[in-house]
């Protein structure tokens, strides 16, 4: 029977299949290929005992996209979430995670939390439109914006991002109305989010409509992309590089750059273009230490 993995607690798997969840464990054969089965997955299942819904893992079938840190699989969407305040946003963290999902070949929504407590927030979700991501903008406490972000998770299989603090939970709990996932509290004293989140988990709002609560998201490594490649995954470089004098151009020191004329006329915004320098960097940094 196929089915698909929705949580893993300590290699104990829990796989949808039909109207059940049956309780799994991987066959041993994986472990001698090398292979993990994580959350997201497709996979058969042998069924070991109907009455106590159990069973094993006997294979898992080819993965579209494959996250290394938190582990999971398929899914197609990333909602980055980001506080204007109480966190405050951090747009580097945001900018990072953009171009991870550009690289990754899935869909980028920007949730932007917390809009009564910043009354300026219209310019930095403004930035974000023109350059042509889907934002919108919630009070996940009072459920304003709920029924916009309900309608862009339809059919996806969606992965929430952002720092702690920042919302994640209560919109989760605002869009399924209950208290499906653990709401964290914002620490007062130094205003930074406590992770309550521990596994990774998919809960499924209605057919082929899933969405996963993932610790440690916001921390994830981008070292598989190359540095000379990064520019490809902030979108509104694309059409300038092409105005580019030399080939392989960084956009960082050269003379000729169609990145940097088109962050003079103002049609790429100067701190995007910060942030990509600063990426750059951090990755030409850890490209040189693996030598």
């Amino acid at each position: 029977m196929q089915g698909r993995i929705v949580q893993n607690i300590s290699n104990q798997y829990e796989v949808e299949a039909g109207n059940s969840i049956y309780d799994s464990q991987a066959r041993g054969k994986f472990k001698k290929e090398d292979i993990t089965p994580v959350v997201g997955d497709n996979v058969i299942i042998e069924i070991t005992d109907e009455n106590n819904k159990k069973a094993v893992i006997t294979d898992i079938l080819e993965r579209k996209v494959y996250i290394k840190r938190p582990k999971i699989a398929n899914i197609t969407q990333i909602i980055f979430v980001v506080s204007l305040k109480n966190p405050k946003p951090d747009l580097l963290l945001l900018d990072k995670q953009l171009a991870f999902a550009e690289f990754l070949g899935v869909k980028s929504v920007i949730i932007f939390n917390k809009i009564d407590l910043d009354s300026k927030y219209s310019e930095i979700t403004e930035l974000y439109k023109k350059i042509g991501y889907k934002v919108i903008e919630t009070v996940a406490k009072e459920k304003v914006g709920i029924d916009e972000v309900k309608k862009v998770l339809k059919g996806e299989t969606s992965a929430f991002s952002g720092n702690s603090g920042v919302g994640k939970s209560t919109l989760i709990n605002a869009i399924f109305n209950n208290n499906t996932a653990e709401e964290g509290e914002i620490s007062k004293r130094n205003k930074r989010g406590k992770n309550t989140t521990t596994a990774i988990k998919l809960y499924k709002l209605d057919d082929n409509t899933y969405i996963a609560d993932t610790p440690g998201f916001s921390t994830f490594e981008i070292s598989e992309i190359n540095s000379e490649n990064l520019d490809q995954y902030f979108i509104e470089f694309r059409n300038p590089i092409s105005n580019c004098e030399f080939i392989g151009c960084s956009h960082i020191k050269e003379e000729g750059c169609g990145v940097k004329e088109a962050v003079k006329k103002g049609e790429i915004n100067i701190s995007r273009y910060e942030n990509f320098c600063k990426i750059y960097d951090d990755l030409k940094e850890k490209e040189k230490r693996k030598w």
